[in-house]
């Protein structure tokens, strides 16, 4: 029986009705799932839950961030065998960490979205909708449409190198557990997001502030928007959906004086997207995503899982009086050089360590940021338009006051690059973009001490490499038949 579709049964049967789920639904072979949903109060909960499950470690919570930026060459490890350290030297196969954690924990979420999509559409139909529920339909939809990007990013080829490769099994519906769906293409999957986030759009809240803290908004719908049409090489509709939400005036930019402190306080006003962390409440610990980037001797049981690469330390010191080193800390390495080297990450234990939970672990995830916009806006403009790309793009470079500003004619993409590198450092971008623009990934394995021997992947990387995405999980290709011819190439 295929793995995806043992989650219909287990986790319809287990997780939905546990105090960890959401769902009190049963199995859509084993009996009426129609109660799952019958108001807007339970679509609230609903949703609470669904975002409640993307904080698990092995999605937003720790795993999905690390991938991109050990990969993307942004993070090194401090050490093999700590844990996790396949990301840094992708020794991935079939059966050997091939993290297939992120296949179940994201089907696992399209499974519960679908849930509440169809049963927000049984209500609409027997005539009893209303505008709540409605959004939350729209969110739910979005939320989908997130889900499969991230799926189709760490399974399939970028978009704009072989569209009409696999992609991952598209599950729209609530299924039987003898279903054996293959997969689709890239391109396919991608036109299914797209249909999901402007389906979802018109559906969704313009309002923002305390109530929708933690739910998804018409803006994160635009903001997911953006990230989608770049990885489409859509510059034009990219430039309109980062537009919509940095124009909106609901967002602002934290100065530079706030920028470092806005890492303790939960949804400001950069939040477009956040995931809630609460301490007692799945609080990961020391397995958050916090404590892997802190050193060792920080606090008790840090892991120093991963720290800054020499690219990136050395990217962040282009100026000293760069605002975001505010947020960066000695790591590991000083035990044995004796040197400060600023590779460790502080902005998942409250900047300072004073949360404003009073935890270091149970820190908000900031999944999308107004930065990111400006960032997408530079990048989307920039071919057409390089006086709009440099005036977004400086609107960020302020960050480095002793770097000079872009101008029309010295702002190129790899500026860009760099900027957002050093903005939205730990936050699960850098790999992404180096692949959908097909640049080279340089790892350093010699600046670590002792040296870490690396004999799984090359020094330099693009995305022709074969492992550059994930392969299928063997213990699915196993269960499914249907997509048991269909693994990744060279796994």
């Amino acid at each position: 029986m295929k793995k995806i579709f043992l989650l219909i049964t287990i986790f319809s049967a287990a997780l939905f009705t546990s105090c960890d789920g959401f769902l009190d639904v049963a199995p859509t072979n084993q009996g009426d799932a129609t109660k799952a949903i019958l108001n807007a109060n339970d679509a609230k909960v609903a949703i609470s839950g669904l975002m409640r499950k993307m904080g698990s470690s092995d999605y937003y919570g720790r795993n999905f961030i690390l991938y991109a930026d050990a990969k993307g060459g942004d993070l090194a490890i401090r050490s093999q065998g700590r844990g996790n350290d396949a990301l840094y030297t992708f020794n991935h196969s079939a059966t050997s960490n091939a993290y297939g954690g992120f296949w179940a924990q994201i089907y696992n979420c399209i499974l519960q979205a679908n849930n509440i999509i169809m049963n927000i559409e049984k209500i609409e139909a027997a005539g009893n909708g209303s505008a709540t529920l409605s959004d939350y339909k729209g969110q739910a939809l979005t939320l989908r449409a997130l889900f499969y990007f991230d799926l189709v990013r760490l399974y399939g080829k970028p978009y704009n190198m072989d569209k009409t490769s696999y992609g991952v099994p598209l599950v729209l519906t609530t299924i039987t557990a003898k279903a054996k769906p293959t997969r689709s293409t890239v391109e396919q999957v991608y036109t299914q997001i797209v249909k999901d986030l402007t389906d979802a759009e018109p559906l969704l809240s313009k309002t923002v502030g305390t109530s929708t803290n933690g739910y998804v908004t018409y803006y994160a719908n635009k903001a997911i928007q953006a990230r989608v049409y770049l990885h489409m090489n859509n510059n034009s509709l990219a430039l309109a959906a980062a537009e919509a939400v940095i124009t909106s005036t609901k967002y602002t930019l934290y100065s530079n004086a706030n920028w470092v402190a806005s890492w303790s306080k939960e949804f400001g006003s950069e939040a477009i997207l956040e995931l809630g962390m609460y301490a007692n409440e799945a609080d990961l610990g020391t397995g958050s995503l916090g404590y892997y980037l802190l050193r060792k001797s920080k606090v008790t049981n840090a892991m120093g899982y991963f720290m800054g690469s020499d690219a990136f330390v050395a990217r962040m010191g282009e100026d000293a009086t760069d605002v975001r080193k505010g947020i960066m800390d000695y790591d590991e390495t000083y035990s044995e050089t004796g040197i400060y080297r600023y590779g460790s990450c502080l902005k998942y234990t409250g900047s300072d360590l004073k949360g404003d939970k009073g935890s270091t672990s149970a820190v908000n995830v900031k999944m999308i940021r107004l930065s990111e916009m400006y960032l997408i806006a530079a990048e989307a403009a920039l071919p057409t338009d390089a006086l709009k790309a440099s005036n977004y793009l400086n609107e960020i470079r302020k960050r480095s006051p002793g770097l000079a500003l872009s101008t029309s004619s010295t702002v190129t993409l790899d500026m860009i690059l760099n900027e957002k590198s050093k903005e939205l450092f730990a936050e699960g971008q850098r790999y992404w973009d180096m692949i959908r623009l097909n640049k080279t990934i340089q790892f350093n394995d010699n600046f670590i001490t002792p040296t870490v021997i690396i004999t799984s992947r090359p020094t330099s990387i693009d995305r022709t490499y074969y492992k550059a995405i994930l392969p299928i999980p063997k213990s699915e290709l196993d269960a499914n038949p249907a997509i048991a011819t269909q693994q990744n190439p060279q796994y």
